[in-house]
């Protein structure tokens, strides 16, 4: 007679599941960022050399992080089968599995920055879960087994037992469900930061100033200035940290005279300024989205490192955020009298989004993010590159990071139609910190001809292009390029995006038809 065999890896998945959701509830209610899921996301992330992550950025750029939590997630129920199939002859065995798990999960915790023995608690009360709900679903199982050669007894048995595993497994499942969902309820970490932000009037940001002329008016061609929503979001943490105002500070030490540490109170007390500011990734390939342009207010980095007094044989701040990520940042960049460089607490008129940076974020106008752009930013430490290794140096990627000048075409797309005759061209180019003086098309690889630019309102921000072209009937190929304030025209070389930045030049393909 069959034996209910099946049923064992389905207990195993229940257990693991109501373990997983009994940790997130945990984490929630105590507002413990690191649950177990995450934890070991960010640490997969981690240990991920730099070619890979560029490569998973690239194709999935801003689903990256979701996919990995999710194949987290799948190879986890995976492993909770097997380990229920396990417990059918050694229960020990799948014991041992539990406590290795659990181990994983508590290492990928305490690998992450300012964790410590309270933030164990989520992985304790998931292992408690696990066992304690496998033995509850595999108890009628077991005595099943034992007499379910009985001819008389034996399918009324296994029906029963698969009947009250059902049950049980959904009991328990609702029940770990309904504790993650009051965990979420009672949780004060992101919705606390919701209310704080929401809350918060800050003295000296001002709206939005459009500069007149900046959108040159093509159909079809995105804003110049960049919504928040909309604003790319390239970072390594699985779980946004969650500071409010109040809780936040800033370390400035290191090759200093006197070391500062800042409260967000003291940090608005010392004057906002207000600038337009384009950033983009340095895995932005040629012609790609990773790029937009905001209104940024916050306090000039220049002024603080002043008030400390930086050695002068200094130059690299080492800027850490608050889940631990570091970035060596040119000390040049960050004095200079020409750049608004700054500690920003605004974006677009707003307290600055949460997913990216709230409350403090450092912009810094020329650099790619990845040497720059760090949010929820904690701590600056005035050093020499030659003594510090940041998180994407030591896995490939350039020390210093400045950008490349680009150029896109937005209008027309590739493998669009368009009606032959005048077509109108358009799309962005930049140079942040030189400025462009110039865009030109080609047509067919024909002739450079230069095209009109909307007007900006420093050498910090990307331009708008546009131009119309006399096109004939046929398929048809378009390249852009740009020219710098200095003369400099963009290079066509091909590089790729690793070590520092892509170049080349950006083409499409389209369809003219009468």
């Amino acid at each position: 007679m069959a034996r209910p065999r099946s049923l064992w890896p389905f207990a195993g998945l229940v257990a693991g599941v109501a373990g997983l959701l009994v940790s997130y509830a945990v984490a929630a209610a105590l507002a413990i960022r690191e649950a177990p899921v995450p934890a070991i996301a960010e640490t997969v992330i981690q240990v991920t050399p730099g070619n890979v992550a560029e490569t998973a950025i690239r194709f999935l750029q801003r689903y990256d992080k979701p996919f990995l939590v999710v194949m987290v997630v799948l190879i986890s129920l995976v492993l909770f089968a097997v380990v229920g199939a396990w417990s059918r002859r050694r229960w020990w065995l799948a014991l041992a599995a539990y406590v290795v798990l659990a181990a994983l999960a508590a290492a990928a915790v305490l690998t992450r920055a300012g964790t410590g023995v309270t933030d164990l608690l989520p992985v304790a009360a998931g292992f408690v879960t696990w066992v304690v709900v496998l033995m509850a679903l595999t108890e009628p199982l077991r005595r099943a087994e034992a007499v379910v050669d009985s001819e008389e007894s034996g399918p009324t048995l296994l029906a029963s037992t698969r009947r009250q595993l059902v049950v049980r497994g959904l009991l328990f499942g609702g029940a770990a469900a309904a504790v993650a969902v009051g965990g979420r309820f009672l949780g004060r970490g992101r919705r606390q930061v919701e209310a704080s932000r929401s809350l918060l009037r800050l003295d000296g940001v001002s709206r939005p100033r459009m500069p007149v002329g900046a959108n040159i008016g093509v159909e079809g061609l995105s804003g110049w200035a960049t919504s928040s929503h909309d604003f790319y979001r390239i970072d390594t943490a699985i779980v946004t940290p969650t500071i409010t105002p109040a809780d936040w500070t800033l370390r400035i030490h290191g090759l200093v005279d006197r070391e500062l540490v800042l409260t967000y109170e003291d940090l608005i007390a010392r004057g906002l300024t207000d600038a337009w500011v384009t950033l983009n990734c340095v895995s932005n390939p040629v012609g790609g989205d990773l790029v937009g342009n905001a209104w940024w207010s916050g306090v000039l980095i220049r002024s603080l490192l002043a008030e400390v007094g930086v050695h002068p044989d200094a130059d690299a701040v080492l800027q850490t955020s608050d889940d631990g990520w570091t970035c060596g940042t040119p000390l040049a960049a960050l004095t200079d009298p020409d750049r608004n460089a700054m500690l920003a607490v605004a974006m677009n008129g707003e307290p600055l989004p949460i997913d990216h940076g709230f409350p403090v974020r450092t912009i810094v106008p020329g650099l790619y993010g990845y040497v720059s752009a760090t949010k929820w930013v904690r701590e600056y430490e005035v050093t020499r590159f030659s003594d510090i290794t940041a998180y994407w140096t030591q896995r490939g990627w350039g020390e210093r990071g400045p950008v490349k000048m680009a150029s896109r075409i937005d209008v027309p797309q590739q493998g669009s139609t368009v009606a032959a005759g005048s077509v109108q061209v358009g799309g962005f180019a930049w140079l942040q910190h030189t400025g462009i003086s110039a865009v030109q098309v080609s047509l067919d690889g024909g002739s450079w001809t230069g095209v009109d630019l909307g007007r900006v309102p420093n050498a910090d921000t990307w331009v708008q292009w546009a131009g119309t072209l006399d096109v004939a009937p046929g398929d048809h190929v378009l390249r852009v390029r740009a020219i710098d304030e200095n003369g400099e025209v963009q290079t066509s070389v091909v590089r790729d995006v690793l070590p520092d930045g892509a170049t080349g030049l950006d083409g499409i393909a389209f369809t003219a038809k009468t």
